[in-house]
Protein backbone atom coordinates (compact mmCIF):
# COMPACT_ATOMS: atom_id res chain seq x y z
CA UNK A 1 0.00 0.00 0.00
CA UNK A 2 2.97 2.49 0.80
CA UNK A 3 5.06 1.42 -1.73
CA UNK A 4 1.66 1.70 -4.22
CA UNK A 5 1.18 5.21 -2.84
CA UNK A 6 5.01 6.11 -3.51
CA UNK A 7 4.77 4.89 -7.25
CA UNK A 8 1.91 6.77 -7.52
CA UNK A 9 3.28 9.95 -6.34
CA UNK A 10 6.57 9.48 -8.35
CA UNK A 11 4.20 9.17 -11.96
CA UNK A 12 2.93 12.53 -11.12
CA UNK A 13 6.29 14.14 -10.63
CA UNK A 14 7.48 12.29 -14.02
CA UNK A 15 4.08 14.03 -15.19
CA UNK A 16 4.65 17.38 -14.29
CA UNK A 17 8.01 17.61 -14.92
CA UNK A 18 6.98 16.53 -18.80
CA UNK A 19 4.29 19.90 -18.59
CA UNK A 20 6.96 22.42 -17.26
CA UNK A 21 8.80 21.03 -20.03
CA UNK A 22 6.35 21.73 -22.43
CA UNK A 23 5.55 24.93 -21.00
CA UNK A 24 9.26 25.80 -22.14
CA UNK A 25 8.84 24.43 -25.69
CA UNK A 26 5.68 26.87 -26.05
CA UNK A 27 7.63 29.70 -24.37
CA UNK A 28 10.67 29.45 -27.16
CA UNK A 29 8.00 28.76 -30.00
CA UNK A 30 6.53 32.02 -29.02
CA UNK A 31 9.93 33.81 -28.86
CA UNK A 32 10.96 32.56 -32.48
CA UNK A 33 7.76 33.87 -33.70
CA UNK A 34 8.41 37.18 -32.56
CA UNK A 35 12.07 37.86 -33.78
CA UNK A 36 10.63 39.59 -36.40
CA UNK A 37 7.19 40.62 -35.72
CA UNK A 38 7.28 41.66 -31.62
CA UNK A 39 3.97 42.07 -30.21
CA UNK A 40 2.63 43.68 -27.08
CA UNK A 41 0.42 40.38 -27.08
CA UNK A 42 2.90 37.85 -27.81
CA UNK A 43 5.68 39.65 -25.22
CA UNK A 44 2.69 39.09 -22.27
CA UNK A 45 1.92 35.34 -23.70
CA UNK A 46 5.27 34.58 -23.30
CA UNK A 47 5.73 36.69 -19.86
CA UNK A 48 3.07 34.81 -18.62
CA UNK A 49 4.80 31.34 -19.88
CA UNK A 50 7.89 32.49 -18.21
CA UNK A 51 5.48 33.03 -14.47
CA UNK A 52 3.67 29.51 -15.22
CA UNK A 53 7.73 28.04 -14.72
CA UNK A 54 8.44 29.60 -11.59
CA UNK A 55 4.61 28.07 -10.35
CA UNK A 56 5.36 25.10 -11.75
CA UNK A 57 9.04 24.61 -10.05
CA UNK A 58 7.49 25.58 -6.22
CA UNK A 59 5.03 22.85 -7.52
CA UNK A 60 7.77 20.37 -8.40
CA UNK A 61 9.58 21.39 -5.54
CA UNK A 62 7.14 20.25 -3.19
CA UNK A 63 5.97 17.50 -4.18
CA UNK A 64 10.46 16.17 -4.40
CA UNK A 65 10.27 17.26 -0.61
CA UNK A 66 7.06 15.32 0.47
CA UNK A 67 8.61 12.17 -1.27
CA UNK A 68 11.86 12.69 0.31
CA UNK A 69 10.23 13.38 3.89
CA UNK A 70 7.38 10.91 3.64
CA UNK A 71 8.38 7.93 1.54
CA UNK A 72 11.30 5.49 2.17
CA UNK A 73 12.88 5.58 -1.73
CA UNK A 74 15.28 3.01 -2.52
CA UNK A 75 18.69 4.43 -4.38
CA UNK A 76 17.36 4.64 -7.81
CA UNK A 77 14.20 6.57 -6.41
CA UNK A 78 16.56 8.55 -4.77
CA UNK A 79 18.45 9.54 -7.55
CA UNK A 80 15.71 10.38 -9.85
CA UNK A 81 14.14 12.71 -7.12
CA UNK A 82 17.45 14.30 -7.05
CA UNK A 83 18.06 15.27 -10.29
CA UNK A 84 14.22 16.21 -10.68
CA UNK A 85 14.71 18.98 -8.18
CA UNK A 86 18.23 19.98 -10.07
CA UNK A 87 16.33 19.76 -13.77
CA UNK A 88 13.23 21.78 -12.30
CA UNK A 89 15.74 24.81 -11.37
CA UNK A 90 16.79 24.71 -15.29
CA UNK A 91 13.77 24.79 -16.89
CA UNK A 92 12.70 27.82 -14.41
CA UNK A 93 15.59 29.80 -16.10
CA UNK A 94 14.77 28.87 -19.19
CA UNK A 95 11.45 30.49 -18.90
CA UNK A 96 12.76 33.07 -17.12
CA UNK A 97 15.29 33.73 -19.92
CA UNK A 98 12.69 33.34 -22.69
CA UNK A 99 10.46 36.31 -20.56
CA UNK A 100 13.58 38.26 -20.91
CA UNK A 101 14.07 37.89 -24.59
CA UNK A 102 10.38 38.73 -24.43
CA UNK A 103 10.74 41.97 -22.91
CA UNK A 104 13.78 43.61 -25.09
CA UNK A 105 11.70 42.56 -28.26
CA UNK A 106 8.86 44.50 -26.96
CA UNK A 107 10.65 47.56 -26.81
CA UNK A 108 9.21 50.73 -29.15
CA UNK A 109 13.45 51.36 -30.37
CA UNK A 110 13.77 48.01 -31.09
CA UNK A 111 12.98 48.31 -34.64
CA UNK A 112 16.41 47.91 -36.23
CA UNK A 113 16.66 46.82 -40.17
CA UNK A 114 18.50 43.47 -39.10
CA UNK A 115 18.77 40.54 -40.64
CA UNK A 116 17.14 37.77 -37.69
CA UNK A 117 17.99 34.30 -39.67
CA UNK A 118 20.62 33.73 -37.15
CA UNK A 119 18.88 34.42 -33.63
CA UNK A 120 15.85 32.16 -35.64
CA UNK A 121 17.98 29.07 -36.03
CA UNK A 122 19.45 30.09 -32.20
CA UNK A 123 15.32 29.73 -31.46
CA UNK A 124 14.89 26.46 -33.00
CA UNK A 125 18.08 24.41 -32.05
CA UNK A 126 17.60 25.44 -28.25
CA UNK A 127 13.78 24.81 -28.68
CA UNK A 128 15.36 20.99 -30.17
CA UNK A 129 17.71 21.06 -27.50
CA UNK A 130 14.67 21.24 -24.82
CA UNK A 131 12.55 18.76 -26.25
CA UNK A 132 15.65 16.52 -27.05
CA UNK A 133 15.54 16.33 -23.27
CA UNK A 134 12.22 15.49 -22.76
CA UNK A 135 12.41 12.96 -24.95
CA UNK A 136 15.81 11.91 -23.03
CA UNK A 137 13.89 11.52 -19.98
CA UNK A 138 10.73 9.73 -20.58
CA UNK A 139 12.11 7.48 -22.88
CA UNK A 140 15.39 7.00 -20.38
CA UNK A 141 17.09 7.15 -23.59
CA UNK A 142 20.83 7.91 -22.87
CA UNK A 143 21.85 8.31 -26.78
CA UNK A 144 19.50 11.60 -26.97
CA UNK A 145 20.30 13.10 -23.93
CA UNK A 146 23.90 13.03 -25.19
CA UNK A 147 23.23 14.43 -28.08
CA UNK A 148 21.88 17.58 -26.71
CA UNK A 149 25.08 18.69 -25.67
CA UNK A 150 26.58 17.76 -29.21
CA UNK A 151 23.90 20.46 -30.63
CA UNK A 152 24.71 23.09 -27.93
CA UNK A 153 28.14 23.05 -30.25
CA UNK A 154 25.56 24.29 -32.81
CA UNK A 155 23.96 27.34 -30.33
CA UNK A 156 27.98 28.19 -29.74
CA UNK A 157 29.04 28.24 -33.31
CA UNK A 158 25.64 30.40 -33.98
CA UNK A 159 25.98 32.92 -30.96
CA UNK A 160 30.07 33.44 -32.41
CA UNK A 161 28.67 34.05 -35.39
CA UNK A 162 25.59 36.66 -34.05
CA UNK A 163 28.31 38.20 -31.86
CA UNK A 164 30.68 38.95 -34.95
CA UNK A 165 28.02 40.66 -36.82
CA UNK A 166 26.40 42.83 -34.32
CA UNK A 167 30.42 43.91 -33.12
CA UNK A 168 30.30 45.00 -36.49
CA UNK A 169 27.62 47.02 -36.11
CA UNK A 170 28.16 48.56 -33.03
CA UNK A 171 31.44 49.94 -34.67
CA UNK A 172 29.59 51.53 -38.03
CA UNK A 173 26.63 52.76 -36.88
CA UNK A 174 26.20 55.46 -34.18
CA UNK A 175 22.59 55.42 -34.66
CA UNK A 176 22.16 51.34 -34.38
CA UNK A 177 24.14 50.72 -32.19
CA UNK A 178 22.18 50.46 -29.19
CA UNK A 179 19.67 48.26 -31.17
CA UNK A 180 22.53 46.13 -31.85
CA UNK A 181 23.48 45.67 -28.37
CA UNK A 182 19.72 44.79 -27.44
CA UNK A 183 20.23 42.09 -30.56
CA UNK A 184 23.72 40.92 -28.99
CA UNK A 185 21.84 40.33 -25.59
CA UNK A 186 18.84 38.12 -26.99
CA UNK A 187 21.46 35.93 -28.75
CA UNK A 188 23.54 35.80 -25.18
CA UNK A 189 19.97 34.61 -24.00
CA UNK A 190 19.79 31.70 -26.37
CA UNK A 191 23.28 30.68 -26.02
CA UNK A 192 22.16 30.52 -22.23
CA UNK A 193 19.16 28.05 -22.94
CA UNK A 194 21.40 25.90 -24.83
CA UNK A 195 23.56 25.47 -21.21
CA UNK A 196 20.30 25.24 -19.26
CA UNK A 197 19.04 22.48 -21.28
CA UNK A 198 22.75 20.44 -21.40
CA UNK A 199 22.29 20.58 -17.66
CA UNK A 200 18.75 18.73 -17.86
CA UNK A 201 20.42 16.55 -20.14
CA UNK A 202 23.46 15.77 -17.93
CA UNK A 203 20.92 15.42 -14.96
CA UNK A 204 19.08 12.69 -17.04
CA UNK A 205 22.10 10.76 -17.65
CA UNK A 206 22.68 11.04 -14.02
CA UNK A 207 19.21 9.71 -13.11
CA UNK A 208 19.75 6.41 -16.12
CA UNK A 209 23.22 5.78 -15.02
CA UNK A 210 23.75 6.89 -11.45
CA UNK A 211 27.17 8.36 -12.74
CA UNK A 212 28.27 12.11 -13.76
CA UNK A 213 30.69 12.80 -16.08
CA UNK A 214 33.80 14.56 -14.68
CA UNK A 215 32.78 18.05 -16.87
CA UNK A 216 29.32 18.27 -15.06
CA UNK A 217 30.90 17.28 -11.79
CA UNK A 218 33.26 20.60 -12.16
CA UNK A 219 30.16 22.51 -13.16
CA UNK A 220 28.41 21.28 -10.03
CA UNK A 221 31.06 22.45 -7.63
CA UNK A 222 31.00 25.79 -9.62
CA UNK A 223 27.61 26.23 -8.87
CA UNK A 224 26.35 24.75 -12.33
CA UNK A 225 25.97 26.33 -15.69
CA UNK A 226 24.28 29.70 -15.33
Amino acid sequence: MVRSRFMAQMEQLNTELIVMGTLCENALEKVANALDNPTDEVSRDIIILSKKTEEKERELENICINLLLKQQPVASDLRQISSALKMVTDMRRIGEVAGNIAEILNQDNLRMDYDTSILKKMAAATKKMVSNTLDAFVKSDIRTAQQVERDDDQVDELFAQSKHELIQIIRNSQDSGEQAIDYLMIAKYFEKIGDHAVNISQWVLFMITGTLEEDSIHDILRGGRS
